[in-house]
């Protein structure tokens, strides 16, 4: 490279860069962000024990948050709904709640939503596996002693009406096919420690 730029002319090398910015970000096009908002989630704030798990030495209502979402992106087909754990003590982290195939008109789910065959997710949205080995919504319950983790709850637009996947993915399965048609993503952090 330092052999064949003292040859182009100032005026040249100006325009070789902005064709190389303008190629990069029409081939790599910014996600769109939209909004979403919950009845029983601050974004930064604290976790509430009602989405707290009820097991592994935890006490809480075990009960998926209430979600809304507006302004998605031109071209919608669907939307999925994750909520993932990145300070997780495995590795990879831990998937609470996966769902995708929220038909493209849906714009919010209701608190206990994610109670696997009890919830009341809209008709042909479907679970996928959470790491705790369920098609539900599985509430935080962080290590004892932990510093407080992070619960990031993602809505995405997707650009197809249904993911090809398995009957029973897994969540990182779920997260390869959402990345792979994401149009655009809304998120909210919380925290929760012991």
């Amino acid at each position: 490279m330092s052999t064949f730029i003292p040859v182009l002319r100032r005026g040249t090398v100006a325009v070789v860069a902005v064709v190389a910015v303008a190629a990069a970000a029409f081939l790599c096009p910014a996600a769109y962000a939209f909004d979403v908002t919950s009845a029983d989630l601050r974004d930064h704030g604290t976790l509430s024990a009602r989405q707290v798990l009820n097991g592994f030495g935890c006490t809480g209502g075990d009960t998926s948050p209430q979600l809304a979402w507006s302004d998605p992106p031109a071209g919608t087909q669907s939307f999925a709904v994750t909520i993932y754990d990145p300070d997780a003590p495995t590795g990879s982290g831990w998937w609470h709640w996966v769902v995708h195939d929220i038909p493209a008109d849906v714009r919010s789910l209701p608190a206990g939503a994610g109670a696997g065959k009890g919830g009341t997710l809209p008709p042909g949205a479907r679970h996928g596996r959470n790491d705790f080995g369920t098609f539900a919504f599985g509430g935080a319950c962080p290590p004892a002693g932990d510093k407080p983790h992070r619960y990031v709850v993602t809505v995405t637009a997707l650009k197809v009406a249904h993911l090809p996947l398995p009957a029973e993915p897994s969540g990182a399965m779920v997260g390869f096919m959402v990345n792979a048609n994401r149009l655009g993503s809304a998120t909210l952090t919380v925290t929760y420690g012991r």
